[in-house]
């Protein structure tokens, strides 16, 4: 399916490069030099997927991605980070920051169309049934986790691995599995980045006052406990 693109970066070429190949493919491409730039334009029209440098005049490309998470509106905006930081600690951090994906410079237009499209389709609603659990509700349409009729604030990353696990209750899942099927099998990350967002999900799961349905099955993973919200 087209999907309206923003690109966040200040070197024209690379900006005419991704307009002609994402044009050619069907999106349709805005362009924006720095952050603030790209924030004004998506208080008037939100993207479906942003790529953004990491290094920007003004806010680097990383605050951008917090920025994004943090805000309800554009909370579920994919981004992908496309920069010249290669270092594994870099790719660490912007994925841990809410990117959903990482791509070093120089990079193959093809090879980037085709991860954009697999964060596309995994991010997609795609007229999915709505997930209920002992009391927690989950709709992938609108992007909402309710408990008692109360709203859970979940960042994207803790909403995909919350609807991933209620998906198959009582299942156990290894970290490298979870990796694989809630960050996509190009993300390379360190196994402990899954522990940095169970994390955060139980704080937010357990801040409703209801005991932590992720489990920790010592030696094999995570899994969603069913029974533990009844």
């Amino acid at each position: 399916m087209p999907a309206q693109v923003l690109v966040v970066d200040p070197d024209p070429a690379v900006q005419q490069l991704l307009q002609q190949n994402f044009g050619s493919a069907g999106h349709r491409v805005d362009c924006c030099p720095d952050a603030e730039a790209a924030l004004a334009r998506m208080a008037r029209q939100l993207p479906d997927l942003v790529l953004t440098e990491w290094v920007l005049p003004g806010q680097s490309g990383e605050t951008l991605v917090r920025r994004l998470r943090g805000q309800p509106h554009t909370r579920a905006v994919a981004v992908i980070m496309l920069t010249a930081r290669a270092a594994e600690p870099d790719k660490v951090l912007a994925l841990e920051s809410g990117a959903d994906d990482y791509v070093t410079k120089p990079f193959s237009p093809r090879e980037l169309l085709a991860r954009t499209q697999a964060v596309l389709r995994r991010l997609a609603p795609g007229g999915a049934d709505a997930l209920a659990l002992d009391g927690l509700r989950l709709d992938p349409d609108t992007r909402r986790v309710s408990a008692g009729g109360r709203d859970i604030a979940l960042g994207p990353v803790e909403f995909r691995l919350l609807a991933f696990l209620m998906r198959h209750p009582g299942r156990v899942h290894t970290r490298s599995q979870l990796l694989d099927r809630v960050w996509g099998r190009h993300a390379v990350l360190d196994e402990r980045t899954v522990d940095t967002h169970i994390g955060r999900l139980r704080h937010a799961l357990h801040g409703n006052g209801r005991q932590d349905p992720i489990e920790t099955v010592r030696g094999a993973g995570y899994r969603f406990a069913p029974g533990v919200w009844a």
